[in-house]
């Protein structure tokens, strides 16, 4: 079974051309500039990324670090989930629910979660918790969003048809609602996933961070580094690829029928 159709790799072949034509691009400002503390060429941000499992700045790994970061990701977005899709589903369900939801939903939605932080700190501690908060939160509005929208544009007609079976609640859910609401559900996974590495690795630069990806590239920064953090922002990047690149191929293969009649 090929996980990713040919299609998407044609597309992102496509896209590895103004990738490299940038990377060409920067290796010509940097030999212009000739200030490694301005703009590293790629050579050292190569030379980094070529000894991932070699202490940097005497601290951890590129891959220890990077391993740190995913972690956080993973756990922050897990339960950010678990949290968003029961709750938006009842949201989308109920007019009632929604209505003494939604204004307080709309209050919250827009502030940024590094806005949190103070609170998380104060809750929770400095380290692995407080960063857990913050990644839950940034990835729970999509989620959530999205499954509402997912429930609401459902067919009136699926429904009156389960009614016409004498569905009960449960029923309806299991075989009409969650099955209707799963392809904008998974958009809503999508687009958190990549919230949530944002949030991380912004989580991880605040004072009291030992490791991280994050906390790599402002530590760094301090030294002056910028070929590692360049390295850093090259390896979030190619994760995030990757992780898009997934759930492109999810959706390709479990809503295949999107579209159709």
């Amino acid at each position: 079974m090929v996980l990713i159709s040919r299609q998407t790799l044609r597309e992102y072949g496509k896209g590895l051309i103004v990738i490299v034509l940038l990377l060409v691009l920067w290796e010509v400002a940097a030999l212009a500039i000739n200030n490694n503390y301005v703009l590293p060429r790629l050579g050292e941000i190569g030379a980094v990324l070529l000894a991932p499992f070699t202490p940097l700045l005497g601290g951890e790994s590129l891959a220890a670090d990077t391993l740190t970061s995913l972690k956080e990701v993973l756990t922050g977005f897990l339960i950010a989930a678990a949290l968003a899709i029961p709750l938006g589903l009842l949201i989308g369900w109920s007019k009632e629910v929604r209505t003494y939801l939604n204004p307080v939903i709309q209050i919250l939605r827009p502030v940024p979660p590094i806005a949190w932080m103070p609170f998380a700190i104060a809750w929770f501690g400095i380290g692995f918790r407080s960063i857990l908060f913050i990644i839950a939160l940034g990835a729970f509005f999509p989620i959530l969003i999205n499954t509402v929208d997912g429930v609401e544009g459902i067919r009136k007609r699926w429904i009156e048809v389960a009614e016409v079976f004498h569905a009960t609640l449960a029923e309806k859910f299991r075989t009409v609602v969650i099955p209707g609401a799963l392809p904008t559900i998974w958009t809503g996974l999508r687009v958190s996933f990549g919230i949530a590495w944002m949030c991380v690795v912004a989580a991880e630069m605040l004072p009291g961070t030992t490791a991280g990806l994050g906390f790599l590239i402002m530590y760094a920064y301090n030294l002056g580094q910028l070929q590692v953090i360049g390295a850093g922002m090259i390896i979030i990047g190619i994760i995030g690829l990757g992780a898009d690149a997934l759930f492109r191929a999810g959706q390709a293969r479990l809503f295949f029928w999107q579209g159709r009649d």
